[in-house]
């Protein structure tokens, strides 16, 4: 039974939220206003040692409140970018034609049944069942059903959950519907949704390429609006989404990212309490600082109604997701727009929640004056010979199973990796926006803004040294520094990455001061081994950074409190420059890509083997960093200052590195070398003019 369409806002938590507000706001002023000398509160300890996030974490107390329209569209363009990323659909992938193979037509009396198929990627195939409604005229909307977990798939036909009753009411009701079948289901046997296709979280080499399947289904969920607007009876401005459980999560997916699905209805779901446990569900970088919640969000302010039920985790939609989902859409000053609904039942799909569908449907692209409940009236379910798209039909010649697919796409990649190499300085804008903006949100990684860094402890150290602890007030995490100040103001700085537990570079840290440089050494993040820690905690990426993803961070966190705080009280600007040491050469290396101006930047690249996804999953393993370009986008995006690479032993590809600077007109900039360099040849690199 419907339990309630709207759930009034509790006031005791609103003026809970609104005092918290107000609090964070002082805590900023204060923080921003304190003299130089003052300390921030220090948080208990780095949230990124003390916090592994996963699936069933409860998230309320994490969901944010946006003030403005503005502050959530911002938000909003970023999450769809780290979606398309964590998908592998960022460049996206070329479209081939759609050229669907729709046959064996049954006729059910109010409408009519076919089968449907067609590929996605070249040897990959979407297969399914499009229902039409008869005695139609004109333009008629379309509805698309994705499904979830269940035994039988798209067919599944219980009280509980029933795929083609759906399709057959919605094509009753006037709707052209397609429902298709989740990868490893019914006639989608090529891949078994049981392959951990792009999760054996760092040990398969497709993580590094994006290549996982969630980013399939979403692909085939994309590709199946294509399928549904190459029909000429399809409005195009009338296309909505509905589907269950993980139908529900590729609902409210697809509806984020293709804002041609105009109406949706997520059911049993959109959760703070489980965000989805299956592996199409869970891509990794994908919920990292966020949850469902705000991906179900991203839809506003087209209309959304979510259903849920008092038998699973959405059984607190109506005093939780929903107000919180209902504050986005009051931005846009559209509240209307959004309802929701609860059934008294197990984890469904049943009769109550499809009439309480179709009523919202109806409502939206039919005209209809109310959005309650629309019943189901005769419709049957036909026999699975009529519904089995390959029954006694041989399947396609150059159909890819699971390891074929992975290769083809990182093929695929490759070849686009290539061709979006910009020729000149002319063609970097469009490099910036495809490969720049896969290689920031592989990494989520960032520069931080001035007054986004705060000192929580400062503490001097015997020869003129202090340590300083840092942390980011958005992310409540820790770095550490030692600071070895020059006499003269004005000097020029180093920034010293050391890998966590190394020894202090004593020697080296010597040398720069009597050069009269300012030192700065960073100790950057080390507070798990990722191959216990990825081992232990299911789906951890998609949740999660790596190490390596945050030791990039770290770097970044410390150059930008050397270029906007520890030089603030210094005579003009004076030169920073950034020497890499040991592996942590490959994080400073990534990191500069993400950085403004640096005045030189040294990297020792450990011999890495730069050409070799194994050795990227052994010491880098940061999901889609292949995809993105890894150091050659890194270099690409970086301003063309004095680069050095040294210790690649013949391994690390500088020949690249090298084509990119004479490609940028600054070819006497780079220089590469497969020794080690000593420390008074790396004091001397840096202190050059």
């Amino acid at each position: 039974m419907h339990e309630k369409w709207k759930s009034p806002l509790n006031n005791k938590q609103n003026n809970n939220a609104q005092v918290t507000r107000l609090a964070t706001r002082c805590l900023f002023l204060l923080l921003v206003f304190l003299p130089a000398h003052a300390l921030a509160q220090a948080p208990a300890s780095d949230r990124r040692a003390s916090e592994t996030r996963h699936l069933d974490l409860d998230y309320t107390k994490q969901l944010r409140t946006y003030r403005t329209h503005e502050e959530w569209q911002t938000r909003a363009a970023a999450l769809r970018k780290q979606i398309l990323v964590s998908a592998g659909l960022w460049p996206q992938p070329a479209k081939q034609p759609i050229q669907a193979a729709i046959f064996d037509k049954v006729d059910r009396g109010t409408h009519t049944i076919e089968k449907v198929y067609f590929e996605s990627f070249p040897g990959h195939y979407v297969s399914g069942n499009l229902y039409r409604p008869k005695n139609q005229t004109g333009k008629v909307p379309a509805v698309l059903l994705p499904h979830g977990h269940w035994s039988y798939g798209r067919l599944e036909n219980t009280p509980l959950n029933s795929g083609p009753l759906r399709a057959a009411s919605f094509a009753q009701q006037g709707y052209v519907a397609f429902t298709w079948d989740m990868v490893g289901y019914n006639d989608s046997v090529a891949i078994s949704h049981r392959f951990a296709i792009g999760h054996r979280e760092g040990t398969a080499r497709e993580v590094l390429w994006s290549v996982n399947l969630l980013g399939l289904q979403l692909w085939n969920s994309i590709r199946a609006v294509d399928f549904l607007l190459s029909l000429p009876e399809v409005d195009a401005e009338k296309i909505g989404c509905t589907g269950e459980s993980g139908g529900g999560t590729q609902t409210f997916l697809l509806a984020a990212v293709d804002d041609r699905i105009k109406v949706a209805a997520p059911v049993n779901m959109v959760s703070t309490i489980m965000q989805g446990g299956s592996l199409c569900e869970n891509a990794p970088n994908l919920r990292i600082d966020t949850n469902n919640v705000e991906i179900a969000a991203l839809f506003a302010p087209r209309p959304l109604l979510m259903v849920s039920a008092t038998g699973d985790w959405t059984k607190n939609t109506l005093n939780v997701e929903y107000p919180a989902v209902r504050n986005i859409y009051r931005l846009f000053g559209a509240e209307e727009r959004v309802q929701a609904v609860q059934m008294n039942a197990p984890h469904n799909y049943n009769q109550d929640s499809r009439e309480a569908v179709y009523g919202w449907f109806a409502h939206w692209f039919k005209g209809r004056a109310e959005t309650t409940p629309l019943k189901e009236r005769g419709v049957s379910v036909a026999a699975l010979p009529e519904l089995l798209v390959f029954f006694g039909r041989q399947r396609p010649a150059n159909e890819l199973n699971e390891q074929q697919l992975i290769e083809a796409r990182i093929t695929a990649a490759k070849q686009q990796l290539a061709a979006l190499q910009p020729a000149n300085a002319a063609a970097l804008p469009e490099f910036r926006e495809q490969l720049g903006t896969a290689f920031k949100y592989a990494l989520l990684a960032e520069y931080p803004t001035a007054g986004e860094i705060n000192v929580t402890k400062r503490e001097s150290l015997p020869g003129g040294a202090e340590t300083i602890e840092l942390t980011r007030l958005s992310a409540n995490d820790r770095v550490r520094l030692q600071a070895y100040k020059a006499a003269d103001v004005g000097a020029p700085v180093t920034l010293l990455v050391t890998p966590p537990g190394s020894n202090t570079p004593q020697e080296l840290i010597d040398a720069l001061r009597a050069a009269k440089q300012t030192v700065v050494r960073v100790e950057v993040f080390a507070n798990f081994t990722d191959k216990d820690t990825l081992a232990r905690i299911k789906f951890f990426t998609t949740y999660n950074r790596t190490a390596a993803a945050n030791r990039v961070q770290d770097v970044l966190t410390a150059l930008a409190y050397v270029q906007q705080s520890l030089l603030s009280a210094t005579a003009g600007k004076p030169r920073v420059s950034v020497i890499g040491l040991g592996e942590a050469g490959l994080w400073t290396l990534l990191a500069r890509g993400l950085a403004p101006r640096i005045e030189r930047t040294v990297v020792d690249v450990s011999q890495f083997d730069s050409a070799s996804d194994e050795a990227f999953l052994e010491s880098l393993p940061i999901p889609g960093l292949r995809r993105a370009g890894d150091f050659v986008t890194a270099v690409t995006l970086a301003p063309c200052t004095p680069l050095v690479i040294h210790n690649s032993g013949g391994k690390f590809n500088t020949t690249a590195l090298a084509d990119v600077y004479r490609r940028l007109g600054r070819a006497e900039d780079f220089r590469a070398q497969t020794e080690q360099l000593t420390p008074k040849q790396l004091v001397a690199l840096v202190t050059q003019r």
